[in-house]
């Protein structure tokens, strides 16, 4: 994926952390009172730029964890002080254990239940017994809306502006189609255009809460009008789960 790979240079100018202050303090307040002493070492499956790391750092010790080397490389430019590694966060096994175990709208690019599960199960893994778990879908089968939304910043060498279109041609299915359309102006005044087709993963809140119990965890579902429906879980103490042969993270 474009937004990912080559285009990941971009993405301080189209996300800007200020914009998603309010939202990832909501995280935290629910990360820090979800047990008592509150979580201290915290992984961020699929991290992506950084924008919610940017603001959750300030009370947890974060390992931040993502596929793209190019991704990782904005992410360590934004949030120098943490630890940071490449890896798929489906198959990833690190060997050690985290007060608690955030998944972001990364889980969103998981368009099957089994893709789904592996990373419950990742999370699983490196949830230390009775620690907890925050998973945040962009949408739940259940509320789900065809919708657009549009967005970017300037700065002083370049610019950027999105469009955003949701849809979803086979409602009977376990997915949905993001498009997005780009324009990139660079330091010439140049404009470009890109597009980039995604496909997201859309699941009922009862497959999520099944597959959540399979995983090895006790789930709740947490709603908030201004952001979304999502899962803050626990792992229960004394579950046997099927190894799953996975991959190392390495240091990017």
């Amino acid at each position: 994926m474009k937004l990912y790979n080559e285009l990941a240079e971009w993405w301080p100018i189209m996300a800007d952390p200020a914009e998603y202050r309010e939202e990832a303090l909501f995280f935290d307040r629910l990360l820090r009172e979800s047990s008592n002493p509150p979580p201290r070492t915290v992984l961020d499956l699929g991290s992506g730029s950084g924008i919610n790391a940017f603001h959750l750092k300030a009370h947890f010790a974060l390992t931040l964890v993502d596929m793209s080397p190019q991704m990782l490389a904005v992410n360590r430019a934004l949030n120098p002080e943490c630890e940071h590694l490449q890896g798929d966060i489906r198959t990833l096994r690190l060997g050690r254990n985290f007060d608690a175990v955030f998944v972001h709208d990364a889980i969103c690019h998981m368009t099957t239940e089994s893709d789904l599960r592996a990373v419950m199960e990742t999370a699983f893994v490196h949830c230390r017994p009775g620690g907890v778990a925050l998973f945040v879908p962009d949408e739940l089968r259940e509320t789900f809306v065809p919708s657009t939304d549009h967005g970017g910043n300037d700065r002083e060498d370049r610019a950027l502006r999105y469009v955003q279109w949701t849809t979803d041609p086979d409602p009977f299915d376990t997915a949905i189609q993001v498009d997005f359309g780009i324009l990139l102006r660079d330091e010439q005044g140049v404009v470009r255009v890109e597009h980039e087709r995604q496909t997201h993963g859309l699941f009922a809140r009862a497959v999520w809460l099944r597959l959540l119990r399979k995983a090895g965890f006790t789930a709740s579902v947490v709603s908030d009008e201004r952001i979304r429906d999502l899962f803050l879980c626990r792992r229960r103490e004394h579950v046997r789960t099927i190894p799953h042969k996975g991959t190392v993270g390495s240091r990017a």
